[in-house]
């Protein structure tokens, strides 16, 4: 199979399209991929050092004033026009669209050419671009319910996000836990938020993790920009402060994190089951992270606490609450585990050969 995947602008619609692409090479070796994004974003450099062919494409999104509006649509047309040539001569069998507003030309060029088009909502919110696909997109992937209300029932699918294939398929690195500074045998607390970190999160913590019993372990990543602050704020020895961690690598161990609520960690969280405390970033679009965090909430696996609303002593109720309490910690497992699509690479796989015949 030939597939044509466009993405781009966030590891949010990213990471998804790559976990896809892997398992699309994992089953059928002989399956050829190629990749359209932004040819000046993270897509640019992160799709091709993970092997796959990519083009590059001038986009932007419909926002701002007048005149911006006016440059995105003839940039988008530009594209259309770039792409239609792609498509022709690349001549997939399908083509998929993770978001980003680089994707929408892309999956008009491969609708005009009689491609069937598949697109892939990562958010409880459905994003600009995928709105704008949709009425002639062939099937929608979606990862919350919440979505069928404004796409319907008609051509959708509650598959959910490959990233969560990634997480379940991962392996428990014990050596690498342990040379975190960690203990086997003490519950631990994961707090992440983002490859940067939050200084208003960070502000939170110290007061927060300063009142934390001796018996729970702490590793808090602060991010790169706040490493040199954080890193010597704690004396207590059951609080690590790195300003990395390769997550994957260590969730298996994880009984609470405290992290953002973008949708690849969403998916993530969910495979492993990990009771969470989740702080949505107000800075992105549609306040998308809000709305994902609220279906969690509102299924008994995650607390929220939005940034506005954040403080020292909240935080440190909340995590006291699920750290103090064993019953509650697993019934908030269980249900994290029940809104985890395990399968959702290989389920969106099936439904893309069904739709090439």
């Amino acid at each position: 199979m030939k597939i044509l995947i466009a993405t781009g602008g966030t590891g949010g619609h990213i990471y998804p399209a790559l976990a896809l692409a892997d398992a699309a090479c994992k089953q059928d070796p002989k399956t050829e991929i190629l990749f359209i994004g932004n040819h000046d974003r993270m897509e640019a450099k992160e799709i091709p050092a993970h092997g796959y062919a990519f083009k590059g494409l001038n986009a932007s999104g419909l926002t701002g004033n007048v005149f911006n509006k006016i440059k995105a649509v003839t940039l988008m047309g530009i594209a259309f026009t770039k792409t239609n040539k792609i498509v022709k001569e690349f001549k997939p069998d399908i083509a998929v669209g993770f978001g980003g507003y680089v994707s929408a030309p892309v999956m008009m060029a491969a609708h005009h050419n009689h491609v069937p088009v598949m697109l892939h909502e990562q958010n409880s919110i459905v994003g600009a671009a995928n709105k704008l696909c949709a009425r002639f997109a062939d099937a929608i992937v979606l990862c919350y319910e919440k979505c069928f209300d404004e796409l319907g029932r008609e051509k959708t699918r509650l598959l959910g996000n490959p990233r969560a294939s990634i997480a379940k398929q991962s392996v428990f690195d014990e050596a690498y836990y342990k040379s975190l500074g960690l203990s086997m045998d003490k519950p631990l607390v994961l707090i992440v938020m983002g490859s940067l970190g939050s200084t208003s999160v960070n502000e939170a913590m110290v007061t927060a993790l300063k009142e934390m019993k001796a018996d729970i372990q702490i590793l808090y990543v602060s991010g790169k920009q706040n490493y040199e602050t954080m890193k010597n704020k704690f004396s207590n020895k059951n609080i690590k402060v790195v300003d990395y961690v390769n997550q994957i690598a260590i969730m298996e161990k994880v009984d609470c994190i405290i992290c953002r609520a973008g949708a690849t960690t969403a998916a993530e969280i969910t495979a492993f089951g990990i009771p969470a405390i989740l702080i949505p970033s107000p800075y992105v679009a549609n306040n998308h992270q809000y709305y994902n965090a609220k279906v969690l909430v509102d299924k008994k696996c995650a607390y929220m606490i939005e940034e506005k609303d954040l403080n020292g002593k909240l935080l440190f109720e909340k995590l006291s609450r699920i750290m103090n309490n064993s019953k509650l910690r697993e019934e908030m497992h269980e249900n994290m585990l029940k809104n985890g699509f395990v399968n959702a690479s290989d389920d969106i796989l099936t439904w893309m050969k069904e739709l090439v015949g």
